[in-house]
């Protein structure tokens, strides 16, 4: 924070320090500031499970032993990577270049986006009248209107006790799983239900990522995986896979009301248990893939075109695509897909949708004016 005396007149003030280094702060990719290499290389592994899994929900209902796999993978992707942002979210307040960046990076992106898919299924679908409505949001776009109410109350769970942070934000997704009035308005069913991976996030310090950076850690990392898709392969002709989305309450799912708590709390453990192993596999030391780290939202909202233009075109309908080797080709292509959405060609191309300045809708902040005036004089 920055902080300026002045005289009791009022008329000689002090030259205003630099501003300090916060622990936390979630603007981590700033010029001159070394990135980690581990997040950006779980943020890139965690995209690529995010985008094959879109692409293999059209062919899954073929395959058991795809289904499985499915349900695996959409039991801790999401998770891990709304840990991270929670992470990343820990210095967020109400600083207004903070406000700005939530602004520019979530909110003016989940606008734009919005409207884009709406209108791209309504163009490439004959006969679709989609309606635009920023209230509701459509596919991929409900990360965007979540991470935006998240950090918009993260000032409030930092001025609570750390031990109650957590448990708190589980009772209140616990709720919301057995309240079906929640309705569609956005997507806040979902939003409350990934709630206490957020809240995790915040709570979570770097020497707690360190604890799965153990080597027992990974080795046992391996039958934990194994007995995971053991029990998907036998639950999939069981419970249905909706559950994972968390954007339905239990009655919406046709379940006893009381089942939605215990579903939260079961997909909690099981959650957390996965992504844990996930991140004790997730590479250290940088790789050729961690620079993808810092597009990986480039890399989530624009595959989401690619999945939609194939199913749209019926792509996914061709019998070659409902075996072993057309589902390994389907996966390779998306993960290919996305991983090239996230380089810096794209991203220069795209960086007006995702990360536009605006500095005309923004009035001047006196404070960073200040900070700008005291390096001159002092350079």
């Amino acid at each position: 924070m920055f902080e300026a005396a002045a005289s009791s007149h009022g008329q000689n003030r002090t030259q205003l320090p630099p501003a300090r280094t916060q622990q936390g702060r979630a603007e981590t990719d700033r010029p001159g500031r070394e990135r980690d290499a581990f997040f950006d290389n779980a943020k890139y592994l965690a995209i690529v499970l995010v985008a094959t899994g879109h692409a293999w929900e059209p062919l899954k209902g073929d395959s058991r032993i795809l289904e499985g796999l499915y349900t695996v993978v959409y039991t801790f992707h999401m998770p891990a990577f709304i840990i991270i942002s929670g992470f990343f979210s820990r210095g967020f307040d109400m600083r207004p270049d903070r406000l700005k960046r939530l602004i520019t990076g979530v909110a003016v992106p989940y606008v734009l986006f919005e409207t884009a898919y709406s209108l791209f299924r309504n163009l490439l679908v004959p006969g679709a009248h989609e309606k635009i409505s920023l209230l509701d949001p459509w596919y991929l776009t409900w990360f965007l209107a979540a991470l935006f109410v998240w950090r918009m109350t993260t000032p409030i769970w930092k001025t609570l006790r750390p031990p109650l942070r957590l448990p708190l934000a589980i009772v209140i997704a616990m709720l919301a799983s057995l309240a079906p009035s929640i309705g569609d308005d956005l997507d806040l069913q979902r939003t409350l239900q990934f709630l206490p991976y957020f809240v995790l996030g915040l709570c979570m310090k770097p020497e707690h990522f360190q604890l799965v950076r153990r080597r027992w850690v990974r080795i046992a990392s391996v039958p934990v995986f194994l007995v995971a898709l053991t029990v998907a392969w036998w639950a999939v002709p069981r419970m249905t896979t909706a559950w994972f989305y968390r954007r339905d309450s239990a009655q919406e799912l046709g379940a006893p009301w009381w089942c939605g708590p215990l579903m939260v709390l079961a997909m909690l453990g099981c959650s957390l248990l996965l992504t844990s192993c996930f991140f004790a596999w997730v590479p250290r030391r940088r790789m050729w893939f961690t620079a993808l780290g810092a597009g990986t939202l480039y890399g989530y909202l624009l595959h989401g075109f690619l999945v939609k233009f194939a199913d749209y075109r019926g792509w996914f309908d061709h019998t070659a695509l409902h075996g072993p080797l057309g589902e390994i080709a389907v996966t390779v292509a998306f993960a290919a897909a996305v991983t090239a959405l996230c380089t810096r060609p794209v991203r220069r191309v795209f960086r007006f949708a995702m990360e536009p300045k605006m500095e005309w809708a923004f009035r001047p902040d006196p404070v960073r004016e200040a900070r700008e005036r005291w390096k001159t004089r002092v350079g």
